[in-house]
This record gives C-alpha cells, sequence and structure tokens, in this order.
C-alpha cells in the first residue's frame, strides 16, 4: 500500500511546527491513522522515527540561521525547541561529530535534512570517459562509519592545509572494498604532488591508471552538496553502469573537491571495463 500521500500531510505539518511542540499524537491525527499504525508506516515511509526525523530538521534549519545571522548559537536552538545550549550541544556533535562553534568557524559542508517531499524530481548525471596516469595521493584514514562526519572534521580541522603546507588544493575522498573485513575503507587526502606540510600520522595510496567515467554532480549550496553527493553515486550504481554496459574494476574509486571554493560540485572518478558479453 502507497501511504505517501498520508505521511506527507505529517511531513507538511511539521514544517509548519517546527518551532512549535510536536508529538505523535497529533501527528498520527493529521495523518489519519491511529498512532501505533503512524508510527509504523511513518517509519516504514521516511526511514526514520517522526522524533528522529523531526530533531534533524530543526537541526538543519538552525545550521541555515547559524550561516546566515550573528545571533547566539544557544539563542537559534531556542528558537527551535532546544531548552539548553548543552542539549543543542550535544544533539549537533552527535549528528555531525563537530562542534557547532567549529561549524560556524570553518563553514563546511554538512549532511543536512532537507524538507522531505516524497515525489522528488527525475535525476540524471553525464559521464566523460578519460584515460587517467596514475598518481599518488597522500591521506588520511576514516576512523567514522558515515563518511559524511569523516568530511567534517577534515574540513573543520583544516587538515588540507596541514597536509599542503597552508597551500589551498584539490582534496580527494578514495574508497576501496575491504572484502576480509566486509566493509568499506575510506581516506581523504591530497595529491602527493601538492602535500608540503605535516604528513605525520598519514596513508599513502597508488591509485592506478586506466580506464575512468568521470562525473560532475549538480551545482547546489552548502546546505543539499551532501545530499547531491550522495544522490550521485546512487545514481551512478544504481543505473549509469548498468545501463551503459561497464562495470567496477574494484579500484580506488575517487571524489575530489576544494571546500574553499564555495563551488559545491564536485568530481566523481570511477574505474571501469566493459561487460564482457556472455
Amino acid at each position: 500500500m502507497d501511504y505517501r500521500v498520508q505521511i506527507q500531510k505529517a511531513l507538511d505539518y511539521i514544517e509548519d511546527n517546527l518551532k512549535n511542540d510536536i508529538d505523535s499524537a497529533t501527528l498520527a491525527r493529521v495523518a489519519g491513522y491511529s498512532e501505533y499504525h503512524f508510527l509504523r508506516v511513518f517509519r516504514q515511509t521516511v526511514h526514520l522515527t517522526p522524533a528522529d526525523y523531526i530533531r534533524k530538521r530543526r537541526i538543519t534549519e538552525i545550521v541555515r540561521c547559524v550561516v546566515r545571522e550573528k545571533r547566539p548559537i544557544s539563542e537559534i536552538a531556542f528558537a527551535y525547541g532546544f531548552n539548553s545550549k548543552e542539549n543543542f550541544v550535544r544533539a549537533f556533535k552527535r549528528e555531525h561529530h563537530i562542534l557547532p562553534t567549529e561549524f560556524r568557524a570553518a563553514q563546511n559542508s554538512l549532511k543536512l535534512y532537507d524538507r522531505l517531499i516524497l515525489e522528488e524530481p527525475k535525476f540524471e548525471l553525464e559521464a566523460t570517459l578519460v584515460t587517467l596516469d596514475g598518481f599518488r595521493l597522500i591521506t588520511y584514514k576514516s576512523d567514522e562509519k558515515y563518511t559524511p562526519h569523516f568530511w567534517n572534521k577534515y574540513n573543520a580541522n583544516g587538515w588540507s592545509k596541514k597536509l599542503s603546507g597552508g597551500n589551498t588544493v584539490e582534496d580527494f575522498g578514495a574508497c576501496i572494498w575491504n572484502a576480509e573485513q566486509k566493509k568499506l575503507d575510506y581516506y581523504i587526502g591530497i595529491r602527493a604532488a601538492d602535500a608540503h606540510g605535516d604528513l605525520s600520522d598519514t596513508v599513502t595510496l597508488d591509485i592506478a591508471s586506466g580506464l575512468y567515467a568521470v562525473f560532475d554532480t549538480p551545482p547546489s549550496t552548502n546546505f543539499d552538496f551532501v545530499n547531491t553527493v550522495h544522490r550521485a553515486w546512487d545514481y551512478i550504481g544504481r543505473v549509469w553502469l548498468r545501463e551503459n554496459g561497464y562495470e567496477r574494476t574494484g579500484g580506488f574509486e575517487l571524489e575530489s573537491y576544494t571546500e574553499e571554493s564555495r563551488k559545491f560540485s564536485e568530481k566523481i572518478y570511477i574505474p571501469i571495463r566493459k561487460v564482457e558479453k556472455r
């Protein structure tokens, strides 16, 4: 059964009341369900509980205010229902793994949760096929299960300029499947040719030469950049490779971006080969 119409009513109510108290009984009534049925259907449709969705939406809107306004962070958080600075700081750090003050200073991209519209517009990407020479990256290995959290640390702590010796250079995220541990290993760093700074605690990666499909993600803003990148990776794996007769080689897959550019578009590099016809 398609519950989207009824759940959209609850989502719209949440948007109209982000600064007010919202309880699940009211949301269930708006959606036209019993509270028990509503909680089950909401999670099935949105993949979050109502409380988690509301918390993520409120933090997202607070982030927008922090960027636009000079008001104290605690004052903005209070307007969105956080009853103390400590509660907001705790919730923000749990969500993004950096402090609100670190974000305000760095203004780095965050994985935000925009208003959910259950009917999303079609998403497509064009690819350019290029043959790359091999090169080397100097990186830090992620200690986070969720990749955007590690990018938050990397950008907020200025690790790119630490590696480069103070220069603004292109940053690379590199990922590869770890078959032994059955997980994705992820690294962030810069080209070895740009690495003239403190290289302690780094990992050197050799990126193989060969054929790559290169994608440019659509221009966005710091508010929806991370979501756009996620949609791009999903589209590449679920649609582009299958429809164009290519498969991944299993080598390092890359995303490159310069945070200070504020262009909020990145390149994605997928090492590929033609699927052999059987």
